[in-house]
């Protein structure tokens, strides 16, 4: 069965790591086995040039060549999102790129530019949908403080297809949500964890990290979720939590460390992260992770 964006939208949104060679170029064909064994899975939605993705360690002309190859080696399988952003010809040209490579949808980073405005974001996110010909957009929202006005002002542009709500703060979610046009997707920016609370005030879906390393249990998360079996979910997530703190520790630098680590001792070396993410994780850190790979058979 074929599924509509918006129903791929409410699945796992899968944040691709980037591999590095020995030189530390980008290495997208270490990516193969993993995207292989994640759409396996079940996978709805690969997002390539993602934050797992190392996307604002990356020159854009490696994020191009990231999604390019990414798309290749998705070849149909499932919708492809393509993360785009920074400054605006940079995310111009990456949002043509994505298009031309094959890319079902844009993911739009909150631009990290330190004199952002609301309206500015206006005329941004038009420019990059004008750039890519008109893709449809899921808005990164990482910082709830422009208001819910100005969100609700964003999501009416209609390229905007939905947002991945990526701050701690369920109820701030609720009151966007009730202001937007009830079409607008709204999903899980933080991963499995806060899955179940963003579900409780209406999100569906949900980003994953895990997905590079555990598929098959970000996979059973969401059909729990799905399910309304909120018991079942929280369990299978407790059994998944320490992959995750050992991710948020060191103010999140160590949030792709640990999982090209856990990568690495699967047998899939995707290279170290660069600078300034953490690199390598610690003894104590090591530990914990090997723990719980083999705590669940992973290795």
């Amino acid at each position: 069965m074929t599924l509509t964006l918006d129903q791929t939208l409410t699945g796992i949104s899968g944040i691709l790591v980037t591999p590095f060679d020995d030189k530390g170029d980008v290495a997208p064909a270490r990516l193969a086995p993993i995207l292989d064994r994640a759409l396996g899975a079940g996978l709805h939605m690969p997002v390539v040039n993602g934050n797992t993705g190392e996307f604002y360690a990356l020159t854009t002309d490696e994020a191009v060549t990231m999604v390019q190859e990414v798309a290749g080696m998705v070849a149909g399988r499932a919708p492809l999102l393509a993360g785009v952003g920074r400054g605006l010809r940079d995310a111009q040209r990456l949002a043509k790129a994505s298009a031309e490579a094959g890319a079902t949808a844009l993911m739009i980073h909150q631009p990290p530019d330190p004199f952002v405005s609301p309206r500015g974001i206006l005329d941004y996110l038009n420019a990059v949908s004008d750039a890519s010909g008109g893709l449809p957009m899921m808005l990164y929202l990482r910082n709830d403080a422009i208001g819910t006005g100005n969100i609700a002002a964003l999501c009416a542009l209609p390229t905007v297809k939905g947002v991945k709500w990526a701050t701690p703060n369920p109820m701030k979610l609720a009151e966007a949500k009730a202001a937007c046009d009830p079409a607008i997707v709204w999903v899980g920016g933080l991963a499995e964890v806060w899955a179940p609370s963003f579900y409780a005030v209406g999100a569906r879906g949900f980003t994953s990290g895990l997905i590079n390393v555990w598929p098959e249990r970000s996979l059973a998360i969401h059909a729990a979720l799905e399910a309304g079996d909120y018991t079942r979910a929280n369990a299978l997530i407790a059994g998944m939590r320490v992959f995750e703190d050992i991710r948020a520790e060191e103010m999140g630098g160590t949030n792709v460390t640990g999982v090209k680590s856990a990568l690495i001792a699967q047998g899939y070396d995707c290279g170290p992260t660069r600078a300034p993410s953490a690199w390598p994780l610690t003894e104590g850190q090591s530990a914990r992770m090997a723990g719980f790979l083999k705590d669940n058979r992973l290795i």
